[in-house]
Parts: C-alpha cells; sequence; structure tokens
C-alpha cells in the first residue's frame, strides 16, 4: 500500500504540473532546417485564433524568408548588459513574466548567457517562465543534447559546448522534429538560406557533408520517437508501462570514463522511461582525507552532469565496491547495472575483489542485467 508521504507528494506533484506552463520544442539535425521559421509561422496561426503572443527572443541570422515573418508579432524588448566593454542583449526572463503572454517564443535553447544573468543558461530561464504558468515554445539542434555529446563528437568531430540536460528534454509536453533530406538541407546552404555566400565553402567541407547530416538526422528521428513513446506511456492508460526498470550507473573518480558512462545511462534511462541513479563508492583510498583535487573537481562536475541528466547521487563509503553494488541494487530494486569498459579501474577493482563471484551471482538470481559500456 503507498505510504501518506509518497499519496501527498504525488498530489503536490499534480498541482505543479497543472500550474506550470505548457512546453514545446522544435528539434532539428543542424541549423538551417526551419526551426526558428516553424516557430513563427506557429506564432502567426496562434495569434489569428486570438492567442496573446509574444515573442521573448528570436535569432533570424539574417534570413530574409525568416525575418519577414517578424512582421506583425509583438517582440518584447530584450535586456542589455555590458559585458567587458560591450553592449549585449539578453532574454528578458522578468519583463517576460511582468506581461504574462499566453505563450511566449524563445529561440536558441542551449544558449549561454552573460556572465552576471541569473541563470548560466536559456533552458533554466525557460524554465523560470514555465514556473510562472507562462507557455513556451522553443528550438534546438540534436547535437545540443547532453546524453548525445560523444555520438555527435564522434560523428562531427566538433565537441559541443552548450548542452542541454536530458531532463529539460523529458519536461517537454510536445517534442516535434523538423526533418529534410540531406540534399535539401545542402540545397539550402548553396543558396546562401543559411549562411553567407562567404561561409559556404567552408560549412559544406566540414560539418555540412551528406553522411554527417544523414548521421544526425538518424539521431533526430530517433530522439523525437522515444520523446512520442514516453508520452503515450506517461499519457495513456491502457499501455502496458517499462517504468519498472531501475538503472545504476557505477561510476570512479576518472573524469572521461565516468562522463561516458552516465551520458550512455541517462539515454538507457530516457528511452525506458525510468528512474536511475548514479553510484560512486568512496573506498579508504579516496576518502575525503585522501583525494586528489582534480578528482574531487571531477566527481562534483559529474556529480553535477548527472544530476541535470535526471539522476539522483548515490555516495557511500565502502571497502569492497562489488559489495557495496550489491546493497544498492537490493535497497534500490534495480534491474540494471551499468559499468564502463573493462579497461577502466572500477571494473578492475571489482576484479580484484573476492566478492566478484558474489556480486555476479546476485545479478543472475535476481535477473539483474550488467551493461558494459564502450
Amino acid at each position: 500500500m503507498e505510504d501518506q508521504s509518497t499519496s501527498v507528494q504525488h498530489f503536490l506533484d499534480l498541482i505543479k504540473k497543472s500550474r506550470r506552463g505548457k512546453f514545446k520544442i522544435y528539434i532539428g539535425m543542424s541549423a538551417g532546417v526551419g526551426k526558428t521559421y516553424r516557430m513563427l509561422q506557429e506564432a502567426h496561426a496562434l495569434q489569428r485564433n486570438g492567442i496573446d503572443v509574444k515573442i521573448g527572443y528570436i535569432e533570424t541570422h539574417n534570413r530574409i524568408e525568416t525575418h519577414a515573418l517578424l512582421a506583425g508579432l509583438h517582440i518584447v524588448p530584450r535586456r542589455k548588459l555590458f559585458y567587458k566593454g560591450k553592449s549585449l542583449e539578453e532574454l528578458d526572463v522578468q519583463g517576460i513574466i511582468a506581461l504574462r503572454p499566453e505563450v511566449v517564443i524563445v529561440d536558441e535553447l542551449a544558449h549561454t548567457n552573460i556572465e552576471g544573468s541569473k541563470n548560466d543558461k536559456r533552458w533554466q530561464d525557460v524554465l523560470d517562465i514555465l514556473e510562472a504558468g507562462i507557455n513556451v515554445i522553443s528550438a534546438m539542434n540534436i547535437q545540443h543534447i547532453e546524453s548525445l555529446h560523444e555520438a555527435i563528437k564522434t560523428i562531427t568531430g566538433i565537441s559541443v559546448n552548450e548542452r542541454i540536460p536530458n531532463k529539460v528534454l523529458a519536461m517537454a509536453d510536445e517534442v516535434v522534429n523538423i526533418d529534410l533530406t540531406a540534399d535539401e538541407l545542402i540545397t539550402r546552404l548553396k543558396e546562401g538560406k543559411i549562411y553567407t555566400a562567404d561561409k559556404v565553402a567552408a560549412a559544406l567541407k566540414n560539418f555540412f557533408q551528406p553522411h554527417h547530416i544523414l548521421q544526425l538526422r538518424e539521431l533526430a528521428l530517433k530522439e523525437v520517437a522515444s520523446q512520442v513513446v514516453r508520452k503515450v506511456e506517461n499519457e495513456v492508460t491502457n499501455v502496458t508501462s517499462i517504468q519498472h526498470e531501475r538503472f545504476l550507473a557505477c561510476i570512479s573518480s576518472n573524469e572521461k570514463t565516468a562522463k561516458n558512462v552516465i551520458r550512455k545511462t541517462a539515454r538507457l534511462a530516457s528511452y525506458y522511461n525510468s528512474k536511475w541513479y548514479v553510484l560512486y563508492v568512496q573506498t579508504p583510498a579516496e576518502s575525503d582525507g585522501n583525494i586528489a583535487l582534480d578528482k574531487q573537481r571531477h566527481l562534483i562536475n559529474n556529480f553535477k552532469l548527472a544530476t541535470e541528466s535526471g539522476a539522483e547521487i548515490i555516495k557511500v563509503a565502502h571497502t569492497k565496491i562489488a559489495k557495496a553494488i550489491i546493497e544498492q541494487c537490493v535497497e534500490r530494486h534495480i534491474t540494471t547495472i551499468c559499468i564502463g569498459k573493462p579497461h577502466i579501474n572500477l571494473f578492475k577493482v571489482i576484479l580484484a575483489t573476492n566478492v566478484f563471484n558474489d556480486l555476479l551471482h546476485h545479478l543472475t538470481s535476481q535477473q539483474i542485467d550488467l551493461v558494459i559500456l564502450s
């Protein structure tokens, strides 16, 4: 039977959800597919239907067709800031909340705010607007999703610095993919509809290669499809739920390995619409008085990444890592354990302990899967 505290929290969550504004995100495989254009088209359609729509922040990149759609729409003045001797502009969150439109358009969801802003990231600004009960339509490219960072880097050779936690995407009430074929996108590029003429040749040699576009297009299609599946599972009561899955990502103080394990486990948990945890077992060798400062910094950064990605952090002190994992599996009803490749330190430590066989036996008897992530 559900205890009282759980029941009360569930009801509070329902109240908060009903008060929060609705959130729609347009996703594209790259710049130039038409996300901003579609948002502005939707703004006009809503306005024709009597909805109070305002433009909070839009970036037309001086594209003639897109810029023309601003005519007739109410644009909220941007907030001016001085940074390093320059006058810059940002989204005016408080200005939007004060106006209280029914819908606000906020472009470039992954944008990093100017130093001195209330929030570091624009997606945090959007969450503030949603909490105020205002509906938001926004846009982003697939390469800005946190858990896809390594996959995008492998495809394009580019490390994307501005990233959005998976939990933000999961909060969206609607996710729409703006899709073009590789040929259509390249044609738009050559026609000067994405970048100015002086940037086209370099773009064709780098990011806008057909095989890059095809892979990014596949990622975008899969991401939106998984969002639809989650929405169905959450809202259609007669569909069998798979929310009983629970993932445990086991990390060490190794920065890169831990990031990979966190991102890939986040993808799995997102696909299964499941609760997940990140476990760090603090051995005596890495106790608060012994752990190196760089490793401590890596752990803090990775805990932050995990939290933003939707995980619950578990930090336990134990002399035996494998035994600590078993204990957490029992306590948290874990169905899948995720660890890094065998060459990482964590796996070596597990192999070196005399309870490794106990771990395997427990996983088998409890039907817990062990996933070794590349």
